[in-house]
């Protein structure tokens, strides 16, 4: 099966539907499907359920879906800066589902594996773990968590080869191998195309039969997000 598609518009063409489920990769500005969110957004589909570390943030990512009124639901763990993800979940526009980090990475995970269920420490006691089975095991309260699958999944790698296979550079790997694993279609955004065996099979990250589509990324921007720091006075005291 021919998995390279000639655009990020033609990977997506037939596969995008109103209320759908979509995982796209990302933490913060790195490892996001930068060439094939703006597809998603010139598509006009609505009602979507986003699942992602973040939204985004201002101009950028999915951030332009939010900004496009297209997203019922986010399933996140992470609000950070996006003052619009902060103004539409609350003024009731935009329902959320908020994660702890953690938890969110093993849902998606378990979705992959094929695990329904597990069951974590984190949360117990707190909102989080409202409406959720808690059980005890060996003394401690666990919340039972449930996993996560998506309709679509789209991904930002470094390299694939024609079979599928992908490389991830450094921190932009982050949540796209497990996302690509938990979909019923995957459609991987790369910097690179390489000849078939050119990859070497231990650097592997996501093996291509977990990729349905791939397509050269026709945007490569790599926003950073840059530390700030207190200034201090001479005796060491933060100002």
């Amino acid at each position: 099966m021919k998995k390279l598609f000639s655009s990020p518009a033609a990977a997506l063409a037939d596969i995008l539907f109103d209320g759908m489920s979509i995982m796209s990769g990302g933490f913060g500005l790195s490892g996001n499907p930068e060439s094939l969110i703006p597809v998603i957004r010139d598509s006009g589909v609505k009602n979507l359920t986003v699942i992602s570390n973040n939204c985004g943030a201002e101009g950028f990512g999915l951030w332009m879906l939010l900004h496009n009124r297209q997203i019922k639901k986010m399933i996140s763990s992470y609000i950070g800066e996006n003052k619009l993800f902060e103004r539409l979940y609350l003024n009731g526009e935009l329902e959320l589902e908020l994660n702890p980090q953690g938890t969110l990475a093993e849902r998606i995970r378990a979705g992959g594996a094929g695990i329904p269920a597990f069951y974590t420490r984190t949360g117990v006691g707190t909102v989080v773990a409202e409406g959720k089975p808690v059980e005890e095991f060996e003394g401690q309260l666990y919340i039972r968590e449930n996993w996560l699958k998506a309709d679509l999944a789209i991904v930002k790698a470094w390299r694939a080869d024609p079979a599928g296979n992908l490389m991830y550079r450094k921190t932009a790997r982050n949540f796209n191998p497990n996302m690509a694993t938990a979909a019923t279609l995957t459609v991987a955004e790369v910097e690179e195309l390489v000849p078939a065996g050119a990859l070497d099979a231990d650097c592997i990250h996501t093996p291509g039969i977990f990729v349905d589509r791939i397509v050269l990324s026709t945007i490569n921007e790599k926003r950073i997000e840059n530390m700030t720091v207190l200034e201090r006075d001479p005796a060491g005291e933060t100002r």
